[in-house]
């Protein structure tokens, strides 16, 4: 029998009262169902709001070195638990164990360095126009607060919401995807083991309907924030903003790295194929267009090919270079646009087919694919996939390139390879992403700086880690104190 979890509402591990209940599979084997999940009901949500709100004026009314201590001992604690969440992260969302220990790592390394900003949360003095008077600003919890989660980062991106929003002395409502809800539940094991009061967090599992329609709508949620599709960012921004939440949404992108002549062609390659087929192409970050002078354009489909039929494929625990998509359901979309790609007359040069035999007999697993001959008006270059498929798109210059690159509704992350420091910072400056990289993947973010987007891949209204991170999750009032 696998294990089944509870939800974690005001201090305690509860059931559904629903008594229904959803099985996880593990996607590299289809066979062996991970763990068991409460299938919660609107109702369950309510209750873990009305704890959250409870415990509101006491948390933030703590310290905020001492709601900095929780986050550093749960921080020590997820890391003396690093191995096993590892293997749990694998068998649970499918990444490779290397993809799998750098995302723990990253939740370890969140919850530290939010435990010290807890410390400089303030205010600012400022000079007032008159004598015997005080003029300052204090930052102050924005309330309670709802967040939703996807299952691509399955720790890291709870993590980076939880941390900033337990900091700023807000409680929280999480609700993690059905899909990848094991990891979220290790942060609240560790959240609880550290000594976190009732109510401050609660962890309800289950379906959009029962879970996140009520987080979006309950008139005690004050703050949303989303991470997940453009379709469904748009209709949490939209129903919270009706009653007026501060709301937050990172959502979709269709990321593209340029290829210039000064290149050095294998490292372009490298670079293209981490960004693009790394966590098998499930990272709203991923590249999904190549976007490559005409000048190598020949030289580097060859070379990119080579590299995806190198990629070894397997169950993450093995360690594999990609492992399997995360569900049923995305390895059939993955599959789907592949065919959408060829009947829109794009040449696939390799991969794109579900592998059955053997020990991928009961896995959702899919070579990597490479489409040459892409027009930047095809389905494949304008919608995001999220899975391992690569476009490739040919470009007569700079500009050109530059104006493909700009040519998509989403705006989240963009890079270009070059040599020529006046292509560089061209590019830099007049690239619409959130995150612009030179030479390096348009995967892979540093947690103290901001991390959001431009266009359809964000709400455009406050960024996350970093300083930027704890804006979301505080109101900052103005102070007039006349002697």
């Amino acid at each position: 029998m696998p294990e089944e979890y509870g939800n974690y509402v005001s201090g305690e591990w509860t059931e559904s009262e629903s008594a229904e209940t959803f099985d996880v599979l593990n996607p590299a084997n289809t066979n062996e169902v991970v763990a068991r999940f409460q299938q919660s009901s609107t109702a369950d949500t309510e209750v873990a709001i009305k704890a959250a709100v409870d415990a509101q004026k006491k948390w933030a009314n703590t310290p905020g070195p001492e709601r900095g201590s929780v986050l550093q001992d749960a921080s020590q604690i997820l890391a003396e638990r690093k191995t096993e969440t590892t293997e749990l992260l694998v068998r649970e969302e499918g990444k490779t164990r290397s993809e799998a220990a750098g995302e723990v790592q990253r939740a370890i390394d969140i919850f530290a360095y939010y435990s010290q900003k807890s410390m400089d949360l303030g205010g600012v003095v400022k000079s007032p126009s008159g004598r015997e008077k005080e003029l300052y600003t204090k930052s102050e919890p924005l309330g309670t607060v709802g967040i939703i989660t996807p299952w691509n980062y399955p720790i890291a991106i709870p993590a980076w919401k939880l941390a900033p929003a337990l900091a700023a002395g807000n409680t929280v409502v999480a609700k993690p995807a059905s899909a990848a809800p094991n990891m979220t539940r290790v942060l609240f094991e560790c959240l609880d083991e550290a000594g976190l009061p009732n109510g401050v967090a609660n962890y309800v599992t289950g379906p959009g309907s029962e879970v996140g329609v009520p987080l979006t709508e309950h008139e005690d949620i004050d703050g949303v924030s989303f991470t997940g599709s453009t379709a469904v960012g748009t209709t949490v921004a939209q129903t919270a903003s009706e009653s007026l939440k501060r709301v937050q949404c990172e959502m979709g992108g269709k990321n593209p790295t340029v290829v210039m002549p000064s290149a050095d062609i294998d490292e372009a390659v490298e670079i293209l194929g981490v960004g693009a087929f790394g966590t098998t192409g499930q990272s709203c970050t991923a590249a999904s267009r190549a976007i490559v002078h005409e000048q190598v354009f020949d030289e580097f489909v060859e070379a990119m090919v080579e590299y995806a039929e190198s990629v070894k494929l397997g169950s993450g625990l093995t360690d594999p270079d990609m492992g399997p998509h995360v569900s049923q359901s995305e390895l059939e979309s993955t599959l789907e646009y592949v065919e959408i790609g060829k009947e829109e007359g794009a040449t696939l040069e390799t991969g794109g087919e579900q592998l059955t035999d053997g020990e991928y007999a009961d896995g959702y697993y899919v070579h990597p694919a490479v489409f040459s001959d892409v027009d930047n008006d095809m389905r494949i270059a304008q919608e995001e996939i999220f899975g391992p498929v690569l476009s490739v798109i040919r470009a007569d210059g700079f500009k050109h390139a530059l104006e493909l690159a700009n040519d998509v509704e989403y705006g989240l992350s963009a890079s270009i390879v070059t040599q020529d420091l006046t292509e560089a910072d061209e590019f830099l400056n007049r690239i619409e992403t959130g995150v612009a990289k030179v030479n390096e993947k348009t995967t892979g973010l540093e947690l103290h700086v901001p991390f959001g987007g431009y266009k359809q891949s964000s709400t455009n209204t406050y960024r996350e880690q970093g300083d930027a991170g704890l804006d979301f999750f505080t109101s900052t009032k103005t102070i007039y104190r006349n002697h």
